[in-house]
């Protein structure tokens, strides 16, 4: 019988879905999010799934052998403060490293800006009497009376989780290990996070806000994947399910919840995941993935077919540094909604969410969302929206709209195309960012545009960066979802090793990655039975900095003489890359050594046809705003055959997103069925 991948990517308005047979026959569909319980939404798009795949739904999920899963339980509880009541036990004299923050707040420049507000409250701080040295040697013994104490304290607190951080934990973790214990003992049903399981390395503030997070967002992490595996059993899935994590890689359900603040960004890491895939494919290895949903715009980064890695990332206002994927998030998507404030015309940063959606959706919405200005401009058909399941309310967009233009002074026309044009331009900043801020030119790159809305926008964004190429794969409003099944399963270690060079000789070096490669393999070995392949890096740094450089390690023969004096040449190659200088007379300090182990996973094929050169017919005409209004021909992208070109103004649609092409670009369609947008050279203003 065909056997079936599930991925699934819950969004902040849609949930999506895609199934994967062996031979790459692929299937994909929509639900509405339901964030009150992500898993409804879950089980209600692979209802659907499985009647578009012409199956029962016990039936489909018997036939399934993987189903992987991105998240945003742990996304949302962060950015709407609703995660667990968290108590945080630390060394004694240490609790207000949390608040402190090295003494860093997100614009130095702001002097006017008021510090945040720590997860943990000061009254849940408590110090634990005990204390290690830098090298892990004991000073003070763990006071078992103090311990008793602080227990006491959180049972009394009524909190929920517990993060326990003690100094110097990352060189022994035997303090952390008894509180673990005993609150394990005496408190069983709390959540435990401990620092040295989380993050074991050097930097107490990183340590400390790290494993707060774990524990802020761990038990909601927990309930809902233990609450959605159990549904999904119940409801006959007979296969693995795994979860993607920041980094990329996906681990099982247990993992997952163990290291909650590795969800963060779990969806657009499938995303990302995606866009190296495509990469591939496409023989384009620099890529700018564009992901357009309902509240966001995720940007990152291919170089060479690959996606970096950062090690310290925040979210909220909070530094999480578990390596994660580079990805900067917009507050600009279908949903921002356009208002007049304080003598102001913005788009965002707030959103009509799923609920009750832009106006347009007939839910109750009142404000005017950039979904309603597209629906006005006649970019979006009111009645093929979700391939006409769902048909959209152009009277309540005309109210929305019609309630803000008169505080602008503008028509309804140009209050709409102006909701159009904002948020085009913050996305554009968004793109910015990630590369011109980065030293980084956009026009060398492709756009490559993906999620519901992104169609929509992709071309004008590129337009206003110079950027001279745009891909739309067919499975752009799902390819979150589709990354996924691209995904490697991984596990990271990771080791602290502060020495200069003198201290760290030949078989010492190789000594520690060995350990560790050790560690990570017979971790994933538990989860996986094929091939793996072993990634190696270091963090270092100049004597003098504060700040260490991540240097990958692959290229190195690792059994090679004077091994080390090779990592210092990495470092300086790599200083120099980031910063256009190497001071190789300079010591160079290694401080972070990390292995990660990647557990290979077969990736299904991608059905390709022949290219047939030719002209796409239209199917039909739109009133619609390109440079002024106009009839533009419409065409669905179902109807297209490779090879086929189109020269715009042309909107493409399909049963999930939309496409829009200006005046002069030309669209052609690729052995995957995918378009290739070049664009005209010109402004956006032209039309």
């Amino acid at each position: 019988m065909t056997q079936f991948r599930i991925g699934i990517d819950v969004g902040g308005t849609f949930t999506d879905l895609v199934a994967i047979d062996r031979t790459g026959a692929t299937v994909f569909a929509k639900s509405p999010s339901t964030p009150e319980d992500q898993s409804l939404g879950v089980l209600a798009g692979l209802d659907e799934l499985a009647r578009r795949l012409g199956l029962g739904l016990r039936e489909m999920l018997t036939r399934t052998e993987r189903i992987v899963h991105g998240t945003t339980v742990a996304t949302n509880a962060l950015l709407e403060r609703k995660g667990a009541k968290v108590a945080l036990l630390t060394t004694e004299g240490h609790r207000d490293v949390l608040e402190m923050r090295e003494g860093l707040k997100d614009d130095r420049y702001d002097l006017r800006s008021s510090p945040p507000e720590p997860l943990v409250p000061r009254s849940l701080r408590i110090g634990v009497r005990e204390r290690l040295r830098a090298d892990g040697s004991v000073a003070i013994p763990l006071d078992e009376a103090s311990l008793a104490e602080a227990v006491a304290r959180v049972r009394a607190s009524g909190a929920t989780s517990v993060a326990v951080c003690y100094l110097h934990a990352y060189r022994n973790p035997a303090h952390e290990i008894a509180t673990v214990e005993r609150l394990a003992r005496e408190l069983p049903d709390l959540f435990v996070s401990r620092s040295s399981d989380v993050l074991p390395q050097i930097k107490e503030y990183e340590r400390v806000s790290t494993t707060v997070v774990n524990a802020y967002v761990g038990p909601a992490v927990q309930r809902y994947l233990t609450n959605l595996e159990r549904r999904l059993r119940e409801a006959g899935l007979a296969g693995a399910l795994f979860i993607i994590l920041s980094h990329g890689g996906m681990a099982p359900v247990e993992e997952a919840g163990r290291l909650a603040a590795a969800t963060v960004l779990s969806g657009p890491a499938g995303g990302v995941a995606g866009a190296r895939r495509c990469a591939a494919m496409l023989g384009i290895p620099d890529l700018i993935p564009f992901d357009v949903g309902g509240t966001s715009t995720d940007i990152s980064l291919i170089v060479d077919g690959q996606a970096a890695l950062s090690g310290a990332r925040g979210l909220a206002g909070e530094l999480i540094a578990l390596r994660s994927l580079d990805i900067a998030s917009v507050a600009a998507g279908g949903g921002s909604l356009g208002s007049f404030e304080n003598e102001r015309f913005q788009v965002g940063p707030e959103s009509a969410g799923a609920v009750p959606g832009p106006a347009c959706y007939g839910q109750g919405g009142t404000q005017p969302a950039v979904t309603d200005a597209n629906l006005l401009l006649g970019y979006l058909d009111a009645d093929t929206f979700l391939g006409g399941r769902k048909r959209l309310d152009l009277a309540a967009a005309e109210a929305a709209v019609d309630a803000l233009a008169p505080r602008l002074g503008l028509s309804r026309d140009e209050t709409a195309l102006g909701i159009h044009r904002l948020i085009n331009l913050k996305m554009a900043d968004g793109i910015r960012l990630m590369t011109l801020r980065r030293g980084v030119d956009p026009r060398r790159f492709a756009l490559l545009s993906f999620g519901g809305a992104a169609g929509l926008h992709a071309v004008e964004v590129a337009r206003e960066l110079e950027i001279p190429r745009v891909i739309v794969p067919t499975v752009a409003s799902v390819l979150s979802a589709w990354g996924m099944l691209a995904s490697d399963l991984r596990y990271e270690v990771s080791r602290t090793h502060v020495g200069e060079r003198a201290a760290v000789d030949e078989d010492g070096f190789r000594a520690i990655f060995s350990d560790l490669e050790a560690q990570a393999t017979a971790r994933l070995r538990e989860w996986f039975d094929g091939p793996l392949r072993v990634e190696r890096s270091a963090e270092m740094r100049y004597g003098e900095q504060v700040f260490e450089v991540d240097v990958a390690l692959d290229e190195l023969a690792w059994n090679a003489p004077a091994l080390v004096a090779r990592v210092h040449e990495q470092f300086h190659a790599r200083h120099e890359e980031l910063f256009t200088y190497a001071s190789r007379d300079q010591e160079v300090v290694f401080v972070n050594a990390r292995v990660a182990v990647v557990g290979t996973v077969a990736v299904p094929p991608v059905q390709a046809a022949a290219l047939s050169p030719s002209l796409a017919a239209p199917i039909a005409e739109r009133r619609a705003y390109f440079g002024g209004w106009r009839a533009v021909p419409v065409y669905r992208i179902e109807g297209l055959a490779p090879g086929m070109t189109i020269t715009g103004p042309a909107i493409v649609e399909a049963e999930t997103t939309t496409v829009i092409a200006g005046a002069g670009d030309v669209v052609t369609v690729d052995q995957h069925g995918w378009l290739d947008v070049r664009l005209r050279r010109g402004s956006a203003a032209d039309g």
